[in-house]
């Protein structure tokens, strides 16, 4: 994995909001994944490189419930050879009606390790996952096993997620509101910017909950913004 540790943090520290603007500056209009949204949003921010699972629409002689006696079942082996410290992402094809995982293999990443996990699809058990401590996006609930719709078929490929791309090793970011995806080649460059968008945005955000018109604040058209800035930047050492 070559995600570095100080590009990990700073992403920690920063909202996919800021994330959508840093990247839009760059071209990048369609890396937020839709229609996915956190079990628990009260979590830490879930960041890590993409690790994939791809699902194609099941073929019912080719995935009865005996598929999971196979040891290589691209599902179980997904969910056993995804790195510590990255996020899976499926592709479930945006359908909700099977689930991509339930609850005990949920468990079983959260305690590899691995940092997230992310669906276009449901899961099932999803009150259990809500109490889990590993960050997990997904559309809505979803009860019914995936094997009814869902034939799991490709590891670690790439694959859509919600209609964004996403490829093995992307950066991915998820917050209270969702899922952003980041090529890997950016990341420590947007990184960087949303800290400093992120400052400023906290100014802009005190000055605006003082009573402070936006017009010239945000953005910082007028100079005196850029000097109370650079003032409040040293008074919050940041």
């Amino acid at each position: 994995m070559s995600l570095k540790p100080e590009t990990t943090e700073k992403l920690k520290g920063v909202s996919t909001a800021t994330l959508c603007t840093a990247l839009f500056k760059r071209g990048l209009r369609n890396q937020f994944i839709q229609d996915v949204r956190p079990l628990n949003p009260s979590l830490p921010n879930m960041v890590g490189e993409a690790f994939t699972l791809r699902y194609i629409p099941a073929r019912e002689d080719l995935n009865p419930l005996s598929v999971f006696l196979d040891r290589g079942h691209p599902q179980r082996k997904a969910v056993e050879d995804c790195p510590p410290g990255a996020v899976m992402v499926i592709d479930s094809r945006k359908d909700a009606r099977a689930a991509s995982a339930g609850g005990i293999l949920v468990s079983r990443l959260m305690k590899r390790g691995v940092a997230g996990v992310v669906t276009d699809g449901g899961f099932r058990d999803s009150p259990e996952i809500a109490t889990l401590s590993i960050p997990a996006y997904h559309h809505r609930p979803s009860a019914p096993t995936n094997l009814t719709l869902h034939q799991a078929i490709d590891i670690n490929v790439p694959i859509g997620c919600g209609d964004v791309p996403v490829w093995p090793g992307d950066v991915v970011v998820g917050d209270g509101e969702g899922v952003i995806v980041i090529p890997a080649h950016l990341a420590d460059e947007v990184a960087t910017e949303a800290v400093e968008m992120t400052a400023f945005e906290d100014f802009v955000t005190e000055k605006v909950l003082e009573g402070r018109s936006i017009l010239g604040l945000y953005p910082a058209t007028e100079e005196q913004t850029k000097v109370d800035f650079a003032a409040w930047r040293k008074e919050k050492g940041r």
